[in-house]
């Protein structure tokens, strides 16, 4: 009789432990406050680099850390010394997969950030400040669209943007082109001006030489210019530069 009654009652603590687990598994999926978890991934040049800043990230309740891969996290958080060509590819290809970007970089100049926004961009920490709390308010900030930058760094981008010189019509974008050139093709084209070579051009916009060559010889095609000085003088006649 007492092995009867006792049966019943171990299989309502068995269920009752696994409502439990379960309950307990839907708050870790949930967070602390019931809300849905900001799934996060970070992309770094390097293991450690990448690690040291998932580290800050692992216990925060409201975000859930996820590996990189094709089905993006809802934001990536992109590490590095710089914002070069491949962290720019991460942003575009994190940008396309609908995922919002926070860049994480030591070095910040104003043509980068203005890269790194025309790539897709939402948010930038420099390294040093990286701290648990401010990747966390700039993963909360980039999941609601907001433009998270420190306020020097915002006044860089904005001389940068100035910098551009040109009129553009309501509405363009920064990434449009403007009189037959883009914006990328008018930075080359405002270096080759001050009598920058390749190699120059390639360190201030980070972007490889071969990718400065094929942006000049582009554009020479596309307008039937002759060479590098044919583009500038064509570009100044224009008011561009």
């Amino acid at each position: 009789m007492t092995a009867m009654m006792e049966r019943p009652l171990v299989a309502a603590a068995r269920h009752l432990q696994a409502s439990e687990i379960g309950v307990a598994g839907h708050t870790r999926a949930l967070g602390t406050s019931g809300q849905r978890r900001t799934s996060v991934s970070v992309v770094a040049s390097d293991p450690v680099t990448g690690a040291g800043v998932a580290s800050q990230l692992r216990f925060r309740p409201e975000i859930e850390l996820v590996a990189p891969g094709p089905h993006a996290a809802d934001v990536v958080i992109v590490v590095a010394d710089d914002i070069d060509e491949p962290r720019i590819a991460a942003i575009r290809a994190a940008t396309r997969a609908g995922a919002r970007t926070v860049i994480v970089a030591s070095t910040l100049t104003g043509t980068a950030l203005l890269a790194a926004v025309d790539a897709g961009a939402t948010a930038v920490l420099r390294r040093a400040d990286a701290t648990s709390d401010l990747l966390a308010s700039a993963v909360a900030g980039a999941v609601r669209g907001d433009g998270v930058m420190p306020p020097d760094l915002l006044g860089k981008l904005m001389c940068q943007v100035g910098n551009v010189g040109v009129s553009r019509a309501p509405g363009a974008s920064v990434s449009g082109t403007f009189g037959g050139f883009t914006q990328r093709e008018l930075m080359v084209l405002r270096l080759l001006a001050d009598g920058a070579t390749t190699a120059d051009i390639a360190r201030e916009l980070c972007y490889s030489e071969r990718t400065v060559k094929n942006a000049i010889h582009a554009m020479t095609a596309r307008l039937q210019l002759r060479n590098r000085s044919h583009a500038v003088a064509y570009a100044v006649r224009q008011g561009l530069i």
